[in-house]
């Protein structure tokens, strides 16, 4: 049924012609990485669901402005990255979050090895720190230190200035590294 030795250009071409095996290929492809991404901004695991759902809705509709400038994954990954943060930006007008909210712990390990257990464990700690730091903070960082975008870029996606983004990142780097330290992490 699956063909995982198909080129993506293929599958894309496929989906384009309203080739549902393709689609779900596609799908099947990427769905775990862009449900981790939203559900690090958004914080709910329904919401990120939804948003990623909505998001390959959008990408298999909007196929034919995809050029190939960039990869898929990343052209995909921008359009889940906007979506979550405008659902964010939403929720935050409608409701207030309690200080208390419950950390949940991503159930995907991402292809960890088992032997890396200790990493993992360290990982998952900083991921929950994480999200324990102001939103601002932890949208920026998330950006920036797990999907890898440049200052500018994330100024444009949060739609604020350069200057004010490199401000935010280091606000929210140094603030992370006071709770690690606190948890005996360094």
């Amino acid at each position: 049924m699956s063909q995982p030795d198909t080129h993506i250009e293929q599958l894309l071409e496929q989906c384009k012609e309203g080739n549902t095996k393709a689609q779900m290929e596609v799908y099947n492809r990427y769905y775990k990485a862009m449900y981790n991404i939203s559900l690090r901004i958004v914080k709910d695991r329904m919401e990120a669901e939804d948003i990623m759902q909505e998001s390959f809705m959008k990408a298999f509709t909007k196929l034919d402005t995809f050029r190939g400038e960039v990869a898929f994954g990343a052209w995909l990954k921008r359009i889940v990255i906007n979506n979550s943060i405008y659902s964010f930006r939403k929720q935050q007008q409608h409701r207030e979050i309690p200080m208390d909210e419950t950390l949940h712990k991503v159930e995907d390990n991402d292809g960890i090895a088992p032997g890396h257990e200790f990493t993992n464990v360290q990982a998952q700690k900083v991921l929950e720190t994480m999200k324990t730091l102001k939103d601002n903070y932890r949208v920026s960082l998330t950006l920036h230190l797990i999907e890898g975008y440049d200052y500018e870029e994330i100024g444009e996606i949060m739609q604020i200035s350069y200057a004010n983004c490199r401000t935010t990142i280091s606000r929210a780097k140094e603030n992370l590294r006071k709770k690690l330290e606190g948890i005996g992490i360094n």
